[in-house]
């Protein structure tokens, strides 16, 4: 049974800027392993106490994971604690874990959840300049520019703040990460149609808050 062990994140995410172009199935596999490597293998016995197999679920999904729970605190530092905080929640958890989703999916509901959490509890939110830099979005409202200068990335973390904290989820995971409709609903507990309102809002917000640099 899996024990109080403090997972620790990898010590550098390679390439957490790197497009999120692979496909939802990707999120439960690592892409290249080999036979008898997938997430539910690993899982299964994780949840049998094998540490080995928990770090290796680790390293493969902590990267985009904290990369997405930037995107939504707008702080590496607060994004790093909360996917250790979900991977330790994952960890005590793993025996309940039975397989009905995928495990890249069931942690991405985790982190989502404790970064909303936070979200809802900023009173008031952050002032915008005790927050950290967001990573350069892949998927923004004008994505060539968007990247052109600090101050357009400044203007992106305001105009996000402004959002709900479900409409940024929505979003970050949308437009940001490029996961379905149907991933976005699974990982943070609503209708797919509430994710397609969402995340519509959301452009609609950020489309008018960005007009300067469409």
């Amino acid at each position: 049974m899996p024990g109080s062990r403090r997972p620790t994140l990898p010590a550098a995410a390679p390439d957490e800027h790197a497009a999120a172009d692979r496909s939802d199935d990707d999120v439960g596999r690592g892409v290249g392993d080999g036979p008898g490597t997938d997430d539910g293998l690993l899982a299964v016995r994780a949840a049998e106490g094998d540490e080995e197999a928990f770090a290796a679920l680790v390293v493969r999904h902590a990267p985009a994971l904290v990369r997405v729970a930037t995107g939504l605190l707008g702080s590496r530092p607060e994004a790093e604690d909360a996917v250790q905080e979900a991977f330790i929640s994952a960890w005590r958890k793993l025996p309940e874990f039975h397989g009905r989703s995928a495990f890249g999916t069931w942690i991405y509901r985790i982190v989502t959840n404790r970064c909303l959490n936070v979200l809802r509890a900023r009173r008031p939110l952050a002032p915008l300049d005790t927050v950290g830099e967001l990573p350069a979005p892949e998927h923004a409202v004008s994505p060539a520019r968007i990247t052109e200068s600090r101050a357009a990335v400044r203007d992106l973390r305001a105009a996000l703040s402004t959002l709900s904290a479900e409409q940024r989820a929505c979003w970050v995971l949308r437009e940001w990460d490029g996961r379905s409709y149907e991933f976005i609903a699974e990982a943070v507990g609503i209708s797919q149609e509430a994710v397609r309102a969402r995340v519509f809002r959301a452009r609609r917000r950020l489309t008018h808050e960005m007009g300067a640099w469409r």
